[in-house]
């Protein structure tokens, strides 16, 4: 690694309505070396990243690539200049298959101008191996979890073999081994020359990978240290301005009665091999609690909430009881209707309606209650929405603002205050601090804590084992869809959980020695 920039930001800025995302931003980066770029959501890392990458094309200031003013027409001018970007929301058409998405608009062609889809399955093929994963190449993208879309998305960078990547939270759908796999990649990559740009709220990373730490707050640069003079404390003082409170959440809550009883569930699964996706699944969930759902990469966590939500692909079988009443949901509408709510681990595909604002998303589950006379009152929608806004902190300019202007983490909380309008009995959260910032996540804990404390049931998935141990009261563990393990908060440990995770797994390959 060079002391020399390879990149030379200059007084950048970058206004939108109402926000000014970006003010002022002078940074350096050297040739080789991997920068963390950290901050609160809304922070203007995403937007900062975004400018590098072409996606983001006006702007005021300038940038220097290798001493060179650069102002890019779009991501294929920066993939021609060599950088690369990996998207927080992932970008995939979902029609498509794995090896399709990773060539999207650089289809290989044989020597008559057509295309080579053998060629390109192999090439794909071969860069999911670099990141060790077992996704068929020819699988259609929409088919797959959020976790190997986020591969796919990693791999089509991979493709570029571009100078400089840009990996912006890109292991925020991802497992602990995976995780793991790919910090292996960009180990790689590094000894072979590439410079790392490095976006993560997650502090244990930063520190693993980072040579130096950019902070942004608010739009501005506060400051840039080497990793070797940090610690997390002080970056996450940094990245807020103030201390972060210690969430404590053990304090004993006091579970009342049982309000979710499922019994021997099971999820068939078309066409493959194991026959079922979920196999005699059994729990309950009592008011006042929270309960955990681990497991690594498809051990069915996600399919289990939506077979209680009613949004499974297939009919499930087995016995669901709300409040001692048998009920078998046809449609999510149904779920909801009956004091159900559902926030799912796909904010972008499945959570945000990105042509709608703030408040039409907030409040669209509840628009009822804010019609008078059969028509709706605009004043009443916006009241609902505001209201929710403020409860949860949600950063923009305005219950008018478009939804896309607003950073992950405060889309999330925008998708749970909808949810929390409808006024639950059970809330099912799927992985919900996906892509949002310490202070944030420390917000959500204690929100959760206090909806269980005035009576809500919670169901909660995380691919964060520190979370689960954190939050809930009880965790169950499932591996390849069957129920291995169950632990009160004082039995869990991560080693516990993890031997319950691969149990299975393990099982497996023992009987095929």
């Amino acid at each position: 690694m060079t002391d020399s920039p390879l990149i030379d930001i200059r007084g950048v800025s970058k206004q939108y309505p109402g926000v000014r995302a970006l003010d002022e931003i002078s940074l350096a980066v050297r040739a080789g070396e991997c920068l963390a770029i950290v901050g609160e959501n809304g922070a203007g890392k995403s937007t900062l990243m975004k400018i590098l990458a072409g996606v983001i094309t006006e702007y005021d200031g300038q940038v220097l690539l290798r001493q060179q003013p650069i102002q890019f027409g779009g991501t294929r001018d920066a993939e021609e200049a060599g950088v690369s970007i990996i998207h927080q929301e992932l970008n995939l058409v979902e029609e498509l298959s794995a090896a399709a998405n990773i060539f999207l608009g650089r289809e290989m062609r044989n020597r008559w101008g057509l295309l080579d889809q053998s060629a390109m399955d192999r090439r794909a093929a071969e860069l999911l191996a670099q990141l060790e994963c077992q996704i068929p190449a020819d699988s259609r993208a929409g088919a797959l979890r959020v976790g190997d879309q986020q591969l796919i998305e990693i791999a089509k960078a991979l493709s570029l073999e571009a100078d400089v990547l840009i990996m912006d939270e890109p292991t925020s759908a991802l497992t602990e081994s995976e995780v793991a796999r790919l910090f292996r990649v960009i180990d790689r990559l590094r000894e072979s020359g590439a410079t790392v740009l490095y976006i993560s709220h997650k502090l244990d990373e930063v520190f693993r990978l980072a040579d130096r730490i950019a902070v942004l707050r608010d739009g501005r640069l506060v400051d840039v240290v080497a990793r070797a003079e940090a610690n997390p404390r002080q970056i996450t003082h940094l990245m807020v301005g103030r201390e972060i409170e210690e969430t404590d959440v053990s304090t004993p809550r006091e579970p009342g009665d049982v309000i979710l009883r499922v019994e021997h569930l099971r999820l068939p699964w078309p066409g493959h091999a194991r026959q079922w996706r979920l196999e005699d699944i059994s729990f309950e969930l009592r008011r006042g609690e929270i309960l955990g759902i681990a497991g690594l990469m498809g051990a069915g966590r996600t399919e289990l909430l939506e077979c209680v939500f009613g949004a499974s692909d297939q009919v499930p079988t087995g016995r669901i009881m709300l409040e001692r009443r048998d009920v078998a949901f046809a449609h999510p509408s149904e779920a909801r209707s009956a004091g159900l709510a559902l926030v799912t681990e796909d904010r972008k595909r499945l959570g945000l309606f990105d042509h709608f604002s703030v408040g039409q998303n907030i409040t669209l589950c509840t628009l009822w209650q804010c019609v008078q006379h059969g028509l709706l009152r605009r004043r009443n929608e916006a009241r609902q929405a505001e209201s929710t806004s403020a409860r949860l902190g949600i950063r923009s300019s305005g219950i008018d603002a478009p939804i896309t202007s607003l950073s992950g983490g405060n889309q999330q909380k925008t998708i749970i205050g909808r949810w929390l309008l409808t006024e639950p009995k059970v809330l099912l959260l799927d992985d919900p601090t996906r892509g949002i910032d310490v202070g944030a996540k420390a917000e959500l804990y204690r929100l959760m804590d206090q909806l269980c404390r005035d009576g809500l049931g919670i169901i909660v998935t995380s691919s964060e084992l520190p979370e689960l141990l954190t939050l809930c009261d009880r965790i169950m563990v499932l591996c390849e869809g069957r129920q291995t393990g169950e632990f009160s908060r004082a039995e869990a440990t991560e080693q516990r959980i993890m031997e319950a995770a691969t149990m299975r797994s393990a099982a497996a390959a023992d009987a095929a020695k």
